[in-house]
Formats: C-alpha cells, sequence, structure tokens
C-alpha cells in the first residue's frame, strides 16, 4: 500500500498477515472492486455484539432500555468517525476521483464505514476474538467517560436540552479556523449562548469534535449546579 500502515496497525493491535483483506476494508465502491461494503455488514456485527458485551459488564445496574441507548450513542456515525479520524483512516482511504474530490475523505459515513470495515477485516485475517479486542481498544476510553445518567447524550445534545427546558435560545457553533489537508484536517469552532453571554471554543480533527469539545466547556460553565440536562 501507498501508506506505511505500521501506525494503523499499532493502534487496531492487529499485524495483518494477509494485506488484501486491510486494502479491500480500505477501498470504497467509488474507487473498484473489491469494496468494503461486505465487510462493513460484518463489522457492523461485531461492533455491536462487543459494545454490547462491554457495556453489560461495565453497567449493571442499567436497564436493557439503558443499555441499548449507550451503545446507538457508540456504535452511531459521527461517533465511529471521530475514531477514524483519530486513527488518520483519511490517509488511507481509497476513493474514486469524484469521490475524492467532492470531499469523500472526510465525510463521516465513509469515515463510520471503514472502520466497521476494518473490524470485519481483522476477523477475517485472524478470528472473532481479535476482532473484538481490536473494538475493544478503541471503546474503552469512551465508555469510561461515560456518565449513565445522561443516557450517552452527547455534549451538543445535554446543552440543548439545558437551554429548551430554560427556554433559552439554543447555541450558535461558527467555525474560527480550518486548516490542512482533505485528509488531515483541523477545526477550531466558537460555542455562543447570547442569553447568558457565554462563549466557549473547541478544537478537533473534525467539525463535529470541535463543536462537542466547544459545547462540554459550555457545560462546565453554566451557572447553577444542576448541569446536566434531564
Amino acid at each position: 500500500m501507498a501508506h506505511d500502515i505500521a501506525p494503523l496497525e499499532a493502534a487496531l493491535d492487529h499485524r495483518f498477515r494477509r494485506e488484501a483483506w486491510l486494502r479491500q476494508a480500505l477501498t470504497h465502491r467509488s474507487y473498484g472492486v473489491p469494496h468494503n461494503e461486505r465487510l462493513e455488514f460484518l463489522g457492523d456485527s461485531i461492533l455491536n455484539a462487543t459494545v454490547a458485551r462491554m457495556l453489560f459488564d461495565a453497567f449493571p445496574d442499567c436497564s436493557e432500555g439503558e443499555l441499548s441507548r449507550l451503545r446507538a450513542s457508540l456504535v452511531k456515525k459521527e461517533t465511529l468517525a471521530e475514531l477514524a479520524q483519530n486513527l488518520q483512516l483519511s490517509g488511507f482511504l481509497r476513493l474514486g476521483d469524484g469521490e475524492a474530490r467532492s470531499g469523500g475523505y472526510q465525510r463521516p459515513s465513509i469515515l463510520a464505514d471503514t472502520l466497521e470495515a476494518l473490524f470485519a477485516a481483522i476477523c477475517l485475517d485472524s478470528d472473532y476474538d481479535t476482532a473484538a479486542r481490536a473494538v475493544a481498544r478503541l471503546m474503552a476510553p469512551l465508555i469510561a467517560a461515560i456518565d449513565p445518567e445522561t443516557h450517552g447524550k452527547d455534549s451538543k445534545t445535554q446543552l440543548q436540552e439545558w437551554l429548551q427546558a430554560r427556554r433559552l435560545a439554543l447555541p450558535q457553533y461558527t467555525i474560527l479556523q480550518q486548516r490542512g489537508e482533505a485528509h488531515d484536517q483541523f477545526f477550531v469552532v466558537e460555542c455562543r449562548i447570547e442569553p447568558l453571554g457565554l462563549v466557549t471554543q473547541g478544537e478537533g480533527a473534525s467539525r463535529r469534535a470541535a463543536e462537542q469539545q466547544a459545547a462540554t466547556r459550555a457545560i462546565e460553565a453554566l451557572p447553577g449546579s444542576a448541569r446536566k440536562a434531564k
């Protein structure tokens, strides 16, 4: 492959014996065949089963409904896309020319699908347990940071609900900086809550990640002690 895959393999804690599986996982259908759609199907199941077990073990007092909501927050497109950005998957994607020109390297759906395909590629290159360990390696920090009282709601959602409960205007998010190549970008975003005179900033490898950080900082700065939306 054109890029050095060692850092990616290290992050996934798996060294591919058959690089063809890795190549297919990183290939979008716009590039050609074999592409990663079938792998995505398998990887989605591995991801969901592994996260379900991790949550089941981590939160013994949560109900089935609460566990389902927590899992949904972890396996949704936006969360997976952020994990993919952290792995710098954009630099390894194989896209067709049209998809590449239209910003495919940063498209959350493509990044999320590719990450799921990678889990399947690891399984096929090795076994299910190895793939599950790769999922757990990426998800463990996110699960450790979960407050079950918020039911897996992200910071933007918590902030919005806190403001809506008090009939205050919703925050405005503005990009202050955007730099870097298509496969390696950096964003600085401002979160402004006019009724409170509150302004925070966040940074990240995607606009959404920067917005989430800005929202988290806004929550921390909210007046009063009941800062989390109910």
